[in-house]
């Protein structure tokens, strides 16, 4: 059996976005470039990803003062941080009094609201110094509307009736890029080149990756791996992208799924049909996110706590235990309780949640210490087990070679009582407690109890 991965559904509006823009969602070959599928960087295989919004991070909102905090990531045992936009933001349409992350104004220059490039550079070397690995955000879709390029080059935009025009109605503070535009590929990719060279950077997250062309980003692809070996991350479900040029892509069909089990309008039983349909939609070497939040979630569709309530470790287990690689955002670490704001300064408060903390530190050791939980090609197997008590209980093995893990998640807010059809013969033990584990015939779990159980 292939590993099982999730299924991802793009959100609404980068669907009617992207029907908008199927016109020109054109193959434009590179007569002299042979694309070849891209090797997934052997550093992400075991990796947590965590994400990074400079802005609302500190009081002064910094990367110097971003920076005090990576020996507290390193022990919370996170890998790969992943940075927000830090470039300019543009003033022109602006939304709120500090705008859109997302509202490129220059590609080759640094927010002065963060710092400076040096900055950046010596924030970079500090964290590669310490282990991290770091990716940007990349808006390749849009630009804001007093980037220079709508001067020098207007040509490079999407007109309707000779006016240039944003991407999605309500996205009024960005205009769209035209990518039958050779010129624009080329700026584009000599941006994203820029940022490799200039401060070593190992990857990027590129933002409504389904809104620009594929073609256009295996040619990027090509050419940052020209450099160094990368590690893309598509904001995107679509199998296309990450069969030719990402390594990962957005679980975001597990997400929706979660969110619909906690509110109570589906159960456990939804689970096992999508790892079935998503296995035969990607690739075994694609890479999915698994997560809980991120800056869109929180701002925009509310924070985990509203979201998930009392269920919030046991679906956080379950990101962390299926097939994938796990995102942790910015204040996850310690019970964030606040939608912060997107477009306004909103400081994380910083409570001090040890029992919290402690939780996805086991987490990202089981990940690290376990291959059977690795990503992609490098992970293990993953079998779901039949229980008596489906719309409750969902129950996976994950196993490579000798190692196994043994995931038991009560994903409602009731005691249940159950069998399992087929239970597992090995000899195991609590991967929190250390302790050993004796199954009887009938189980017990209390509501929304959770367990992982380690082959001995």
């Amino acid at each position: 059996m292939r590993k099982f991965v999730f299924v991802l559904f793009v959100l609404a509006i980068a669907l009617t976005a992207c029907k908008d823009k199927k016109k020109r969602n054109k193959e434009v070959v590179t007569p002299s470039a042979v694309f070849k599928t891209p090797q997934v960087v052997p550093w992400a295989k075991d990796a947590v990803i965590y994400e990074v919004n400079i802005r609302q991070y500190t009081q002064a909102g910094t990367f110097n003062a971003f920076a005090e905090h990576l020996p507290r990531l390193k022990e919370l045992g996170v890998d790969i941080l992943w940075f927000m936009p830090i470039q300019p933001i543009s003033e022109k349409n602006r939304k709120g009094s500090l705008g859109s992350y997302y509202a490129i104004q220059d590609y080759q220059k640094v927010n002065p609201e963060f710092g400076t490039m040096a900055d950046f550079k010596t924030l970079v070397k500090r964290a590669h110094d310490m282990g991290f690995k770091v990716i940007l955000d990349w808006v390749a879709n849009h630009t804001g509307w007093d980037n220079w390029l709508i001067v020098e080059h207007e040509e490079w935009y999407t007109r309707i009736n000779d006016s240039i025009i944003a991407p999605v109605a309500d996205w009024t503070d960005v205009a769209d890029l035209d990518y039958e535009q050779p010129g624009l590929r080329q700026y584009m990719i000599e941006s994203m080149k820029f940022w490799v060279k200039e401060a070593n950077i190992d990857g990027y997250r590129c933002d409504v990756a389904a809104m620009v062309p594929t073609d256009f980003w295996k040619e990027a692809r090509m050419a940052l791996d020209s450099l160094k070996p990368v590690f893309m991350l598509a904001e995107a479900w679509e199998p296309e992208l990450t069969a030719t040029a990402f390594d990962a892509c957005y679980a975001w069909d597990l997400l929706h799924t979660m969110n619909d089990i906690a509110a109570g309008k589906n159960t456990a039983a939804a689970l096992p049909a999508y790892f079935h349909k998503a296995d035969s939609m990607y690739a075994p070497r694609t890479i999915l996110m698994n997560f809980l939040t991120n800056h869109d979630e929180n701002s925009w569709n509310g924070t985990i706590n509203e979201r998930f309530g009392e269920m919030q470790k046991a679906f956080a287990v379950l990101t962390y235990t299926v097939p994938g690689m796990p995102l942790v955002y910015s204040g996850q670490e310690v019970g964030l309780n606040h939608r912060l704001e997107f477009f306004e300064k909103d400081e994380i408060k910083w409570s001090d949640d040890k029992k919290l903390t402690a939780f996805y530190m086991q987490l990202d050791q089981l990940k690290h210490q376990n291959p059977a939980l690795w990503a992609g090609i490098d992970g293990g197997e993953m079998r779901i087990l039949t229980t008596t008590a489906p719309e409750q209980v969902f129950a996976f093995t994950r196993t490579k070679g000798d190692n196994e893990l043994f995931v038991l998640l009560n994903l409602s807010r009731k005691n249940v009582s159950f069998k399992f059809d087929e239970m597992p013969l090995n000899s195991y033990v609590d991967a929190f407690t250390g302790k050993d584990v004796t199954f009887s015939t009938h189980l017990k779990m209390q509501p929304c109890e959770y367990k992982i159980f380690l082959k001995k």
